[in-house]
């Protein structure tokens, strides 16, 4: 079934108090264009739950604009940038929630989920005071050796949107050679769009398969100013524009020029 759709339709997918996840990695390969999208929304959604294993510029825009309720990444900021700026703005302020997760956490949640299960079993957090920030997350007994492990809780997830190279309109999609969680979460939301750099009518090969994709948008440049290997890099001189407008309490402007 063709599942193409105009990229503006995209923020349609979504309801108000959704589970979003935003795919790529620190500055690569992240989602911009249906960030912007999202942002210019008649009615954006206003407490979304945002899930990434990484954060950054994407999702520094959200909360700036006041989108996001609640937080679950492991890392958020601008990579050799330094801090993001709207987020430790927000932060600072208690005004967004945040869940302490660690890699271990997002990995192990993410996985249970793909498998149908409550919760996935792991070593981590033992013997780290991980466990008192996360009172939600509970330690088992292995049932075989009598081992503590820790029982880290499947992660559900409403809607992802990962960014592709190319994209056919069966939904199927080439991520390239850094994938990150791209897969797992594509695999696990309830819903997966992908915007993709190009659209074709049929892939021969695909990192996400078509039947896991909800719907398929065209956005060229659409991870700019995060890069696109090999298509593009990432733009050093936006970033450092848009932290300079953070900083002189000028986001609301730059947010008007996207």
């Amino acid at each position: 079934m063709p599942k193409l759709i105009p990229l503006s339709e995209t923020p349609s997918l979504l309801s108000p108090t959704d589970t979003l996840a935003l795919g790529g990695m620190t500055l690569y390969r992240r989602p911009v264009a249906f960030v912007r999208e999202l942002l210019r929304a008649p009615t954006p959604p206003h407490s979304l739950t945002l899930l990434a294993f990484t954060a950054g510029y994407e999702s520094d825009l959200l909360v700036g604009a006041g989108l996001v309720k609640r937080l679950r990444s492991c890392y958020f900021g601008l990579e050799a940038f330094g801090l993001a700026p709207m987020f430790t703005q927000t932060a600072n302020l208690g005004d967004v929630e945040i869940v302490e997760e660690t890699e271990a956490s997002l990995a192990f949640g993410l996985r249970a989920a793909l498998a149908g299960v409550g919760f996935m079993a792991g070593r981590g957090w033992l013997g780290t005071d991980m466990l008192s920030l996360r009172p939600d997350v509970k330690t088992i007994t292995d049932p075989y050796n009598g081992e503590t492990l820790v029982a880290y809780p499947a992660i559900q997830c409403d809607v992802a949107v990962i960014h592709a190279l190319r994209a056919d309109v069966s939904g199927n999609a080439v991520i390239g050679g850094n994938p990150a969680v791209d897969v797992e979460l594509a695999m696990s939301a309830r819903k997966t769009v992908i915007t993709a750099e190009e659209i074709v009518d049929k892939l021969d090969k695909a990192d996400i398969p078509g039947p896991a994709v909800t719907a398929v948008a065209h956005a060229p440049k659409g991870a700019w100013p995060t890069s696109c290997h090999p298509l593009y890099p990432f733009s050093g001189g936006e970033i450092l524009r848009y932290i300079d407008a953070c900083n002189s309490e000028q986001f609301e402007e730059y947010r008007r020029e996207l």
